[in-house]
């Protein structure tokens, strides 16, 4: 009756081991450590710097405890973790000084960081420690203020070369169109001419309200954007530079970012584990502004490139290589017109390209440009710190209509990804200031650990005396089993590399709580059906059968109020539903099967059983 069959004791027993396995890696905390990362797009991070890097610290007498180089999409980054925080500060200069031989134009990025202690058979097996949020591993916390009138501006003066192309498509005469302010203006000869091109206007631009007006002899049309269109400008912007800000500081590797909307025109970034808060800074001004032009190749251009001079009208620039180009300082297209960056092949050649997708307005623009200038190369610059990198530079083959267009050359598969990535990667719609900037040091976080652990461990110490001397040997079976709930509950939030805050560790205490219940529930149950008289093998089986439906429901209703605050919550109360959430789940396995496995293995096997120890059952009194 209270026996389990082989395999139910190997899964708990799998289970238990697995819990352990996972959980390890979180008992040896973390190392001050140094984080390479490249600078400039055409840098690129791999094997052999982790090699170099080392290379230098053995010359420099200095030994890193432990290395590793990943990969975060087609970016990489290395880390070298070292034993004390005056070795890694050492190990920093060392590095800026053989990695960065020019510090006004460094190749690479090279931040003080954090990195776990775990040893190297842990993580080769895939058992990682728990991210730690900014409250418990330290960190930089910016608030940024975005410029959404900049952001305004920046539409209007969109919305004025378009109204340009709407007036030149339509063949209508105008003077002038230009933005005025917080609107675009167009001047007209006459009236016949403005009323002609307000009709085209709101049939081309319908975001926009048009107003005409007279200024003396000019006849004029001014047009703003509707507050709707207002409002999608704005959070368009808003969105774009969080997207912008993720691409860019995920692909530097640092930490786990929390980027995220507050209010209507801020945008809260947080980076736990980084100490170099200047490094933070930079990285965080670290947008890419991606800009194509044509390029001259003329006699006159090739023959002045090779003397050294620029003539006017001119920009130069190199290529990835290194290569000198002469471009024209007229800007085709910007990042703006931008919609995707895909790598893929040609389907004729199957050699590696970049697949870029254009909007409306960028994909008019670049038709015509193609169509104009075929056979001629056209180069997409990539500016970084104000300073601009040609990408690529191919041959325009032919016209280029529907705003797809195919870059292709002689480039790897790897190549084409990387490129890809550094055009989505974009740059900010709307500049921002940082306004709020905290710094948050480890021993403050260290403090949080110590404080968030002990009332943890206070309080499940005071539940397992309290359950042990009421429960006897039966408490104990429930003791053991709140531990292997707390197992898995770490190794689940392990394995799925969650981030761990002060409200996460209040969760997991509340976890302990509502874990306990389901023992109580259960142990009651047996304890009345052996006042009902039942012989004490049944009882056990009856009681864990009978407790289980209630025991269901009460955790039931807790999941469903953990899931709404994981749906429609943000920030620390999404933290804790996700561990309150997690805690209910692996709370229900170790009570119903872990304890009852404890209580099988310990009496299943006595045929003959008479009592069992599971404190005093209080039996009504006989009249």
């Amino acid at each position: 009756m209270n026996r389990y069959p082989l395999w139910k004791y190997l899964i708990v027993l799998a289970a238990v081991l697995i819990g352990v396995l996972y959980t390890l890696p979180n008992l040896y905390g973390e190392s001050p450590a140094v984080q390479i990362a490249g600078a400039k797009t055409a840098v690129k991070v791999d094997q052999n710097t982790l090699s170099r890097a080392e290379q230098v610290l053995d010359q420099a007498g200095l030994q890193p405890t432990a290395g590793s180089f990943e990969m975060n999409g087609p970016v990489g980054t290395v880390r070298l973790r070292f034993d004390s925080t005056d070795t890694q500060l050492k190990a920093k200069d060392q590095l800026e000084k053989a990695l960065n031989p020019d510090p006004q134009n460094p190749d690479y990025t090279i931040a003080l960081n954090l990195m776990s202690a775990s040893p190297n058979w842990l993580s080769s097996l895939g058992a990682h420690p728990m991210y730690l949020g900014l409250d418990l591993r330290g960190g930089v916390h910016f608030l940024l203020q975005v410029d959404m009138q900049g952001a305004l501006t920046s539409r209007y003066d969109s919305m004025a070369g378009e109204a340009r192309t709407t007036l030149r498509d339509a063949k209508l005469k105008v003077e002038d169109v230009e933005r005025n302010q917080q609107s675009v203006r167009a001047t007209f000869a006459t009236e016949a001419d403005r009323d002609a091109a307000v009709d085209a206007l709101r049939r081309a631009m319908p975001e926009m309200v048009f107003t005409t007006g007279q200024s003396g002899e000019q006849w004029l049309v001014d047009g703003t954007l509707s507050p709707a269109a207002i409002t999608q400008v704005q959070d368009n912007a808003l969105k774009q530079n969080i997207q912008t800000l993720h691409n860019r500081i995920n692909e530097l590797g640092v930490a786990e970012p929390v980027i995220q909307q507050q209010g209507g025109d801020r945008i809260v970034v947080q980076l736990p584990g980084v100490q170099d808060v200047a490094k933070a800074k930079d990285i965080l001004g670290r947008t890419a502004t991606l800009e194509i032009h044509m390029v001259d190749d003329s006699p006159t251009a090739t023959a002045a490139l090779a003397s050294g001079r620029v003539p006017f009208g001119l920009v130069r620039y190199t290529d990835r290589d290194g290569r000198p180009l002469l471009l024209r300082r007229q800007v085709i297209l910007t990042g703006e017109n931008l919609q995707d960056a895909q790598p893929g092949r040609d389907h004729q050649t199957q050699q590696p390209t970049v697949n870029l997708t254009l909007d409306s307005k960028g994909a008019r623009i670049f038709r015509d440009v193609t169509r104009d200038n075929i056979g001629k190369r056209m180069a997409i610059v990539l500016f970084e710190n104000g300073k601009g990198e040609v990408v690529t530079a191919p041959v325009i083959r032919s016209e280029i209509p529907g705003g797809q267009v195919q870059i292709s050359g002689s480039m790897t598969a790897q190549e084409a990804a990387d490129v890809a990535l550094l055009l989505r990667a974009g740059s900010l719609a709307a500049p921002m200031h940082i306004i709020e900037e905290r710094t948050i040091g480890p021993s403050l976080g260290a403090a949080n650990i110590k404080q968030g652990f002990d009332s943890t461990l206070y309080g499940f110490t005071a539940i397992a005396i309290f359950i042990i001397l009421y429960y006897h040997l039966f408490g104990l079976f429930s003791t053991l089993g709140l531990s292997f709930n707390v197992l898995l509950l770490l190794a689940v939030l392990s394995m799925l590399q969650a981030t761990l805050t002060l409200p996460g560790i209040a969760a997991i205490a509340l976890t302990l709580g509502m874990a306990i219940d389901a023992n109580v529930l259960i142990n009651e149950r047996i304890r009345e059906e052996l006042r009902a008289g039942l012989p004490p093998q049944q009882a056990i089986h009856l009681g864990f059968d009978r407790a289980w439906a209630t025991i269901f429901d009460s955790n039931l209703t807790s999941l469903i109020v953990g899931v709404a605050l994981l749906a429609f919550g943000t920030g620390p109360v999404r933290g804790f539903a996700v561990v309150h959430c997690i805690g209910i789940l692996t709370s229900m396995f170790s009570s119903v099967v872990g304890v009852r496995a404890l209580a099988n293995l310990w009496y299943g096997r006595q045929r003959k059983l008479k009592s069992i120890s599971i404190g005093q059952i209080w039996k009504p009194k006989q009249d």
